[in-house]
């Protein structure tokens, strides 16, 4: 059975970090792209961040190109997320997802993130 565990969200002031984490099992890691998206309520959900594990390339969305960075650690099968000089509009539920094309995705649980002024 595929899971996929997020974790790390939290209540942070404006310019603040903060690390999310996306463990997964039960797939082969490494053939999977592994990445984030976030949505807040009455807003559309959006794809911020993913990495393709069998080579490295990396994708950001736009307006957290140099506040976010992606990494992975193929001995622990989990991704994680760095999260700089947040912002309020950062605010949402962070989902991770893995997707190995023609499968479906798979998502975690989202993990709320919180950033107060």
């Amino acid at each position: 059975e595929v899971q996929l565990q997020a974790s790390g969200g939290g209540l942070v002031q404006t310019g603040g970090s903060l690390r999310l984490s996306c463990a997964a099992s039960g797939l082969a890691f490494n053939d999977y792209t592994i990445g984030w998206f976030r949505q807040d309520p009455g807003k559309e959900r959006e794809a911020i961040s993913c990495i393709r594990n069998n080579d490295g390339t990396t994708y950001y969305m736009k307006s957290v190109k140099g506040r976010f960075a992606i990494s992975s650690d193929s001995a622990k099968n989990t991704v994680y997320l760095q999260m700089n000089s947040l912002k309020l509009e950062d605010t949402a539920v962070y989902y991770c997802y893995a997707e190995s094309w023609p499968d479906p995705a798979y998502w975690g649980q989202g993990t709320q993130v919180t950033v107060s002024s």
